[in-house]
């Protein structure tokens, strides 16, 4: 089946991404929000990202205008009946997911794909319910959406081979990276990133090196873009607690288990970058 229309569901910082990016390969996109406010920002921050682009030399002004085009927001669920596609990038919370979920099954048509951005719930969770759990994948982007370049395909059980085709082809045209796994919570990256980071936590906690030492170490070692105190405070220290927390009890095993200080931050209010504070103080500067 080719797909031509779009639906996003959410557009907050992934949904925004990934309309964008669908927006910009020529899909006629659609993104819903649940309020007008919420809906607004998300756009501001697509059109503010695409004039970057422009400001910069690195983007057509027709090609931003040929995105925004395509692009159209909505508060109506409804309004994704005719998509070919549709993602859903909202809250990480099972009972708002099947709530979508069960009414996306009712609204578009039986040959619809359904996918999900999550980046550590069950697919197959998710995929029953509906009632096209064959027509159901898991599509994990990473932040920032329109510049990273991997996509997570994920095939449950229950997919068909050609919804996975098609799901793949739809990355590809995007100019994404896509890598195959099945549907284990964590998928690949979390799975191997979240040990990782925690562990950075019980390093700096137990008082074995400081924290510029510890993001120095795996920099300067290991050739890693950021270490992993500072990628803990970009990606969110309530997230990776939260993904922690699910892979724990998915798993049971301890490399999978927040360190007290991470959860300590998190009840403190320090996320990281996005309440200013957490490993590093985000209020000023960006740390380097």
């Amino acid at each position: 089946m080719a797909i031509r229309t779009v639906g996003v569901i959410g557009c907050g910082l992934m949904g925004s991404g990934i309309a964008q990016v669908s927006a910009q390969a020529g899909f006629r996109t659609v993104v819903r929000e649940v309020s007008a406010n919420a809906l607004e920002k998300g756009m501001g921050s697509i059109r503010k990202f695409l004039q970057g682009g422009v400001d910069k030399g690195k983007l057509a002004a027709a090609d931003m205008d040929r995105a925004l085009a395509n692009l159209s927001g909505t508060i109506d669920l409804g309004a994704l009946a005719n998509c070919d596609l549709v993602i859903e990038a909202a809250t990480e919370n099972v009972g708002l997911k099947r709530e979508l979920f069960s009414s996306l099954d009712s609204l578009c048509a039986p040959t619809a794909i359904f996918a999900s951005n999550t980046s550590s719930l069950s697919i197959t969770e998710l995929a029953s319910f509906t009632k096209r759990p064959s027509r159901v994948v898991g599509l994990h982007f990473f932040n920032p959406v329109p510049l990273m370049k991997l996509v997570e395909v994920v095939k449950t059980l229950s997919t068909d081979a050609d919804v996975l085709a098609d799901a793949t082809s739809w990355v590809l045209a995007l100019g994404k990276t896509p890598v195959h796994c099945g549907d284990s919570t964590g998928f690949v990256v979390n799975r191997l990133l979240i040990p990782y980071m925690l562990d950075a936590v019980r390093v700096y906690e137990q008082g074995l090196a400081s924290r510029d030492d510890i993001d120095n170490a795996m920099k300067l070692g290991c050739g890693y873009p950021m270490g992993p105190l500072l990628l803990g405070d970009y990606v969110g220290l309530d997230t990776t607690y939260y993904i922690s927390e699910i892979m724990f009890d998915e798993f049971k095993e301890p490399r999978f288990a927040a360190p007290p200080l991470l959860k300590r931050m998190v009840l403190a209010g320090l996320h990281g970058r996005k309440s200013g504070r957490g490993f590093y103080d985000w209020s000023t500067s960006p740390p380097s």
